[in-house]
């Protein structure tokens, strides 16, 4: 890729960022891609890096590129690829897991010690030119389907697998505490899976409001009250009755959230904690032993996924596109961070650095 540009999108400390040129990657297997990053969305995790330069243990200690919800075009494959060939559109999945290890030979490749996660220290993001990738972490989006989509494969994949996580299956009822954009692709993702009664519950009522547009059945503007108060409230303005929801997923990783969702489960159901917050909750395990509840946590995307997510994108079954507030050019870029950190937006995506070819 001689002559073109790799320009990046660093971040060197908390709120100091640079755009710089970098080496356009190599191709380093005969099964490797290598892509034209297109559009590139906003996640939480990149907004906390961002402001804070680290999350959890993971701490920038080094110039990182910032970015990992991308889809973009190949312009390069490897001598063993076969099923990709340059000019085809691609969703990025943006963590390698080793292949080797016992997670990655028994399916749950996500939770392989040995991740090579785009944006997370010290590995770099997809805010740049070019990306390298295994062929098979790259899923070919089809024609109907837009790139500014395609960037949203990322997150809908996440949905994707907490719902998965909860077992979600047809008839069923189903309350999702938080309306941020995982919240709001739960939703959709157990509408399509089936659920026959979807709550949203979130703090801003701007987001039920967009929540109830979106796939929410119900929605329920969170109390400033005790989680055993708002359990009950969120069973009255459902339908619910005594018995409550038969699966609770916590997309805000807030403990009052969390809290109200062991209350609002019922007995014998399953909670899922998609969202994360503080690493330690005063959490209600009185409720959770006597329900007999089911607890799952989740943390990304595993087998099967992200194909998945294509497959609800392409067959209309999930509306993406609703949820792009604005694209913002590659010069921009610092000006997404900051309406995702304000909520002003749902997603924001950053065109290019190659936009166009």
């Amino acid at each position: 890729m001689e002559g073109k540009s790799n320009l990046s999108f660093i971040l060197n400390k908390p709120h100091e960022v640079v755009y710089a040129e970098r080496e356009v990657p190599k191709l380093q297997s005969p099964h490797d891609v290598l892509v034209a990053v297109n559009y590139t969305g906003i996640c939480g995790s990149d907004v906390h890096y961002w402001q804070h330069g680290a999350i959890g243990h993971f701490v920038v200690r080094e110039p990182m590129v910032l970015g990992h919800e991308s889809a973009g075009t190949v312009v390069e494959v490897g001598s063993a690829v076969s099923d990709l060939k340059p000019g085809d559109r691609v969703a990025l999945e943006p963590g390698v897991p080793c292949r080797r290890c016992r997670q990655c030979l028994g399916g749950k490749y996500n939770l392989c010690p040995d991740m090579v996660f785009a944006a997370t220290p010290p590995y770099h993001g997809t805010l740049t030119g070019f990306w390298a990738s295994p062929s098979d972490f790259c899923y070919k989006l089809p024609d109907h389907i837009s790139l500014q989509e395609g960037a949203l494969v990322e997150p809908l994949a996440v949905a994707v697998h907490i719902v998965r996580q909860g077992r979600v299956s047809p008839g069923q009822s189903v309350v999702v505490m938080g309306a941020g954009p995982v919240g709001l692709l739960c939703a959709a993702v157990a509408r399509a899976f089936g659920a026959s009664k979807v709550v949203s519950v979130d703090i801003v009522r701007s987001k039920l409001d967009f929540a109830a547009s979106f796939a929410a059945t119900h929605t329920y503007l969170s109390q400033r009250v005790s989680a055993e108060e708002n359990a009950r409230n969120i069973r009255t303005t459902a339908g619910l009755g005594e018995v409550g929801a038969d699966v609770v997923i916590d997309a805000s990783g807030a403990e009052p959230s969390i809290q109200a969702s062991l209350h609002v489960v019922r007995t014998g159901g399953t909670y899922v904690q998609g969202g994360m917050g503080k690493s330690d909750i005063t959490f209600p395990i009185m409720a959770m032993c006597i329900k007999e509840v089911t607890v799952r946590g989740s943390f990304r995307y595993a087998s099967g996924d992200y194909a998945l997510a294509v497959d609800l994108i392409s067959t209309g079954k999930v509306d993406v596109k609703k949820l792009i507030s604005e694209v913002v050019s590659f010069d921009h870029a610092e000006e997404a961070f900051k309406k995702v950190q304000g909520g002003e937006a749902i997603k924001v995506l950053i065109a290019g650095p190659n936009e166009k070819l």
